[in-house]
């Protein structure tokens, strides 16, 4: 079947849940006209740990919006997560050949500012502009034709182990889909859930998964910092498991219909019914048990959060405040305690500007999966186009000048 330059998929492969989001172009826009999703078994903290498993869960998920699109899919954007991933910044500075700023002195600098120690299990999967300087004018975003000695840049630069991306790349090809792109999840979900404003004044995106939360700190147009803290919502789960000594997939459950993120947002006398297991008949618990046990875990991801930008001299950047998403965004009382620990104005990130079924991804929990397609969408354009396989074949250094040639092109 001809592939459709037209249609876009996205790949969400998280810990508890496979997304597959399908989109159409729809001129300078993009319509969502199917959505399908699958609870996931075979990832931990973002990385494969059964691949069996994984790919049983992306061909559900993947045949579910096939269904609702009405197009088989060929190809998809994925995103990638997990503790395994670094972001840095780092520096480059060339002399200008020609005295005029060309083309190839931007690919000299950013080869400069990309020539650094990477761990050897490691592979580069973004290299992100931040700005560049000619002589002693800095912030310039776009310095070709200007004239100079001197040129520098300043990337940000995103790292992956090259086992974990691999075994991304073979579920989804296990799966009968290839490869086009492989984006880290909080790009993806800023794309989706972020204004211009926002990241133009200073925003820190808070993407809480279910085995990571996933952190990007915007300033001036451009990520500045990037970081994960390797718990999540099922680590949430996990307390309430504990806590309440009930089943996981119950403690789940009982999250959703019950959970809060601050004690004091329950009623002292609110009482609330937790199955019973093992023949085991129901018993009651204090709903504020239930609200103390979340909020402890809720606390302590955001504080790590906030002891992270503060480590890095980034809290007077985020002047638009917080935004936060993912599936534990939707526990209530979340925006409520991140306000109060990060002493900043935060709010929900839900997926903006888009058509089609808006209905179905108005969810936190869908901001990767349409960010995957709106990053698609926004780079569509760009010349010679590398895919990361080719039916099972792995070439990272493929996907690596994909990336490059991609993001230049849109920063420009």
């Amino acid at each position: 079947m001809e592939k459709n330059n037209d249609i876009f998929v996205g790949l969400d492969i998280g810990t508890t849940k496979v997304c597959a989001i399908v989109a159409e172009a729809k001129g300078l826009s993009i319509e969502i006209i199917g959505v399908g999703t699958s609870s996931a078994a075979g990832l931990k903290n973002g990385v494969v740990v059964n691949i069996e498993n994984t790919v049983d869960s992306i061909t559900k998920a993947v045949e579910d919006a096939e269904l609702m699109a009405g197009y088989q899919v060929q190809e998809a954007i994925i995103g990638i997560a997990g503790s395994h991933i670094r972001g840095f910044n780092s520096h480059g500075i060339v002399t200008v050949k020609s005295r005029e700023v060309t083309q190839q002195d931007i690919d000299r600098v950013i080869s400069a500012a990309k020539t650094v120690a990477v761990p050897i299990d490691h592979e580069v999967i973004h290299v992100i502009p931040q700005g560049f300087a000619v002589d002693d004018q800095d912030d310039i975003k776009n310095p070709i034709g200007m004239s100079g000695l001197r040129l520098e840049a300043s990337v940000h630069m995103v790292t992956a182990s090259s086992i974990a991306a691999q075994n991304i790349v073979k579920c989804a090809n296990k799966s009968g889909i290839g490869v086009s792109e492989i984006v880290l999840e909080q790009i993806a979900s800023s794309e989706a859930v972020l204004t211009e404003d926002e990241k133009e004044l200073g925003v820190a995106l808070i993407d809480i998964g279910g085995g990571t939360t996933d952190v990007a700190i915007f300033y001036g147009g451009n990520i500045i910092h990037t970081f994960v803290i390797p718990k999540g919502g099922q680590s949430v789960t996990s307390d309430v498991s504990k806590g309440t000594t009930t089943v996981p997939q119950e403690a789940e459950k009982i999250k959703i219909k019950f959970g809060i993120a601050k004690e004091s947002l329950a009623g002292k006398d609110e009482i609330i019914e937790i199955p019973g297991f093992g023949g085991r008949p129901p018993r009651p618990i204090s709903r504020q048990l239930l609200g103390n046990i979340i909020e402890q875990r809720m606390a302590e991801i955001f504080t790590w959060i906030r002891k992270n930008i503060e480590k890095n001299g980034l809290e007077n950047k985020i002047i638009s405040g917080y935004v936060i998403t993912g599936g534990a965004a939707l526990i209530d009382g979340s925006t409520d305690l991140a306000v109060e620990i990060f002493n900043a104005p935060v709010r929900i990130g839900y997926p903006l500007s888009v058509g089609g079924l808006t209905d179905v991804i108005n969810s936190p929990i869908y901001s990767t999966g349409v960010g995957l397609v709106k990053y698609a969408h926004r780079n569509r354009n760009v010349k010679n186009k590398s895919s990361l396989h080719s039916k099972g074949e792995i070439n990272l250094f493929i996907a690596l000048k994909s990336w490059f040639s991609k993001i230049l092109e849109d920063f420009f």
